[in-house]
């Protein structure tokens, strides 16, 4: 079985989700996300804080610096992920649709190299 990754992205700029709007997708997600581990695909999953709550941490030439923030200065995030197992791409893509439509934003999907496959 193949591992992929599927990431839920933040769009600074965008409106902000409703309450409501805000509970359906934990609805969805969490049904999404049971349906994955009926399935055997779920590996793990979560979601993340804002990308001002981040640190970048940096060696160089032996001295560690920290920096708050985010390390790309961007306007799309990642809020979230999956980590899954399944067959092939084609399987991974069918899940990322069922996760975009239960988190009502794009799922980028991207395989794990296969070296660090699990054996």
């Amino acid at each position: 079985m193949k591992q992929y990754l599927l990431s839920v992205h933040y769009v600074e700029g965008e409106p902000a989700m409703t309450d409501e709007e805000m509970q359906t997708m934990f609805r969805e997600t969490g049904r999404v996300n049971d349906e994955m581990q009926a399935a055997g695909a779920w590996v793990f999953g979560g979601g993340l804080t804002m990308p001002d709550s981040a640190t970048v941490v940096r060696i160089d030439n032996g001295a560690t610096t920290m920096t708050d923030g985010p390390f790309a200065e961007a306007k799309e995030h990642i809020a979230g992920f999956w980590v899954i197992k399944c067959e092939d791409l084609d399987a991974a893509l069918a899940w990322a649709e069922k996760c975009a439509a239960a988190c009502g934003g794009p799922i980028e999907v991207r395989p794990f190299d296969e070296l660090s496959q699990p054996a």
